[in-house]
């Protein structure tokens, strides 16, 4: 009868967060195995040495390199899987002597833990049972005392040696995060933690629950002092400290409905805001933290909603203006910019982030028809005289541009969608490419492919953008499904 392979968890360094189920078993087994470093100190066995027996066999897996080069032929990466590999063996000649192992394991053994690569080479020959430990981040944020999530917050656990960039996006795309595998990666993540402006509110942490943990602000740190067991926390913005309150204005882009759609930067800076400033239909598409404030508005107030945004910035509060799309296109960032410009709001800083336009989306539906050189024109004549829609729908016409018509009609604007047709078939002919994208990003989208010449006007409203081809756009129709593009060879 072979033995059981017990993957033990005995927490991160305090003896007394051993679970009494996991002092049992390391009482009980057979052979005590654990993992260490060359110079065969071991913090799990550490952690463990009050619940340990004499005469238990004990068997130390001793890593042949940490962080350091090495001329194995498979490089890091080789070197390790020759050592998991024969340490597995040497485990597995005591299981199958019928004996009783306890792997030990810092804080969980299925949480960035040396157990987990015994257990995927042994589990398919031997009964293994996981004893889950208390995690390294659970007793940082105790010492913290600060709640680390709450609510519906959302908790990302990153390793410092992700790339900074890919850090710095998490960072700002998650409520609450803990940064573990420190070390040399600490300066990486601390600049990762400045750019995505998460700064302020995460605490390092160094060797949680033990007798020489240490915890200090982020920027109290000397990078050369970081050991690799350590762990920075940046808690959910519902227990965050409070920044400094500064005034600004932040124009953003939600995209055009898809939640997905809406980038981390910008869904950062609707964490952040104090006051959230749009258009109705759009801050309907924000969900409000705590303490937040709306103000929602009619769509024809472009300046008055502007100059409010401005005027709370002024009194010190932190301001994003929503647009659906990218918010410099037909949208928002203009007329704050404009009123912006008056010396009243000289000293208020004004931001604007990019979002997904709705005619590049409308486009990915169907293919590249924007894929040359194109247009883009509101048919709105609410800000602009319809003479001069009318003179630029001819020059784009003659020019054989692609074109992307936002706003194309309204309940009160009918007339305007018939008479672009009629200005465009003056220099375009009737099998012209027309595509018509309906609440993309939407549960209700509808991309319909069709001519200028067969475009019913009827069919449009303000939920839709259309795509008017050039004379070289193309519709192809294939097995895997019809695609439109513009070539960009002539």
């Amino acid at each position: 009868m072979t033995g059981v392979l017990y993957g033990v968890g005995v927490g991160p360094g305090d003896p007394e967060l051993v679970t009494v189920k996991a002092a049992r078993i390391i009482g009980e087994a057979d052979v005590i195995a654990y993992h260490s470093a060359r110079h065969g100190r071991s913090n799990a066995r550490a952690s463990a040495a009050p619940y340990l027996h004499e005469g238990r066999t004990e068997v130390r897996l001793m890593y042949p390199i940490t962080t350091e080069s090495t001329d194995h032929p498979g490089g890091y990466r080789g070197a390790l899987d020759d050592f998991y590999a024969e340490a597995a063996e040497q485990l597995a000649e005591h299981l199958a002597a019928g004996r009783t192992v306890a792997l030990l394991a810092e804080g969980d053994p299925m949480f960035y833990s040396s157990y987990m690569h015994m257990h995927k080479r042994l589990a398919g020959r031997f009964e293994c049972v996981i004893v889950p430990g208390v995690t390294s981040v659970s007793a940082a944020a105790a010492a913290t005392g600060v709640p680390l999530v709450e609510a519906d917050e959302i908790l990302t656990v990153l390793p410092g040696t992700l790339p900074e960039p890919e850090l710095r996006r998490r960072l700002a795309d998650t409520d609450a995060a803990a940064i573990m595998k420190l070390g040399r990666t600490f300066p990486a993540v601390s600049a990762a933690l400045h750019d995505a402006d998460r700064s302020d509110a995460a605490t390092y942490v160094e060797r949680a629950s033990r007798a020489d943990e240490r915890v200090l602000p982020l920027d109290d740190v000397s990078a050369g002092d970081v050991p690799y067991f350590a762990t920075v926390l940046v808690p959910g913005r519902l227990n965050a400290p409070s920044p400094a309150p500064h005034g600004e204005v932040v124009v953003v882009g939600l995209g055009p409905g898809d939640s997905a759609w809406t980038t981390p930067e910008v869904r950062h800076e609707l964490a952040e805001a104090t006051d959230i400033v749009g258009y109705l239909t759009y801050t309907d598409r924000v969900h409000p933290r705590p303490g937040q404030r709306i103000h929602a508005s009619d769509n024809r107030v472009e300046a008055g909603r502007a100059r409010h945004a401005l005027a709370l910035a002024a009194d010190g509060a932190r301001v994003a203006v929503v647009s659906s799309g990218d918010p410099g296109v037909f949208a928002m960032a203009s007329a704050v910019a404009e009123v912006a410009a008056e010396p009243a709001f000289d000293g208020v800083r004004v931001r604007v982030l990019p979002g997904m336009t709705a005619a590049n989306a409308v486009a990915s539906r169907v293919g590249a028809p924007l894929g040359h050189d194109y247009a883009m024109l509101s048919l709105s004549d609410y800000l602009k005289p319809w003479d001069v829609i009318e003179a630029r729908l001819r020059a784009v016409g003659e020019a054989d541009l692609a074109l992307a018509v936002y706003n194309p009609a309204s309940k009160t604007r009918r007339a305007q969608v018939v008479r672009m047709r009629e200005v465009l078939l003056e220099s375009r002919k009737p099998d012209t490419v027309v595509i018509v994208g309906r609440a993309v990003g939407s549960p209700e989208e509808s991309v319909t492919v069709t001519t200028l010449g067969d475009l019913d006007p009827a069919s449009v409203d303000m939920r839709c953008l259309l795509i008017v081809g050039s004379s070289r756009t193309e519709v192809t129709e294939r097995g895997g499904g019809r695609i439109v593009h513009t070539p960009r060879r002539y």
